[in-house]
């Protein structure tokens, strides 16, 4: 059995998807569990920004089971890329929906790009061909203001919750970010609560000044 478990660990993603579309359950699961963190990745701006983490993650595993269910390796570049897609679209459909219900503070959502804190050149956000076709009034915050928005930020944040951050945006959950840097999670809780509240005064401008 763990030989078998082993086999469906190691094959790609295509291979992958092509026996949950044979109703693999085992397949599918694996693939659930290998995306999970992108899945955080793509959900957690708008945790930031104000929406709930939970309902998030939730209509982000939603979008990733699509992508399992409906990827073809013919149409598709490779089901990561489509993957992204699914997710973010599903996550951007369900925050313009609670923005127009709950005029909630995810009406100005925005993007936080990871690289933009760690120098790295592995970005995810926002860069799927289903946000390059949004118009520039559905980018409420646009790129330039985005900048502004994390230097302003950036210059709020301690050094730990600039770290904390870093890892956040990165997918980590909050058990690996504590390892990595050698906290509690309740510290690294309190250090996303505290990055959260000062986006919200952000959103709510002349608010910065006083944090």
């Amino acid at each position: 059995m763990k030989v078998q478990h082993d086999l469906y660990m190691e094959a790609d993603d295509e291979t992958l998807c092509a026996l949950a579309a044979a109703d693999d359950r085992q397949a599918e699961e694996v693939l659930v569990l290998r995306y999970t963190r992108l899945v955080r990745v793509c959900a957690r701006p708008y945790f930031l920004a104000g929406g709930d983490s939970e309902d998030l993650i939730q209509e982000g595993m939603i979008g990733l089971i699509k992508a399992i269910r409906e990827f073809n390796s013919a149409k598709a570049a490779s089901f990561k890329t489509y993957a992204e897609i699914c997710i973010r679209s599903r996550l951007f459909s369900a925050i313009k929906t609670a923005a127009r219900e709950k005029h909630s503070p995810l009406n100005n959502y925005i993007s936080f790009e990871a690289p933009l804190f760690d120098g790295s050149e592995n970005s995810l956000a926002f860069e799927t061909v289903h946000h390059k076709q949004m118009t520039p009034e559905e980018l409420i915050i646009g790129k330039e203001e985005f900048r502004e928005l994390l230097g302003v930020l950036h210059g709020h944040l301690s050094g730990f919750e600039a770290k904390v951050l870093q890892l956040y945006l990165n997918g980590l959950s909050y058990a690996e970010i504590a390892a990595e840097i050698q906290k509690s999670p309740k510290s690294v809780d309190n250090a996303v609560q505290r990055v959260r509240r000062k986006v919200a005064r952000y959103l709510n401008p002349g608010d910065l000044s006083n944090s």
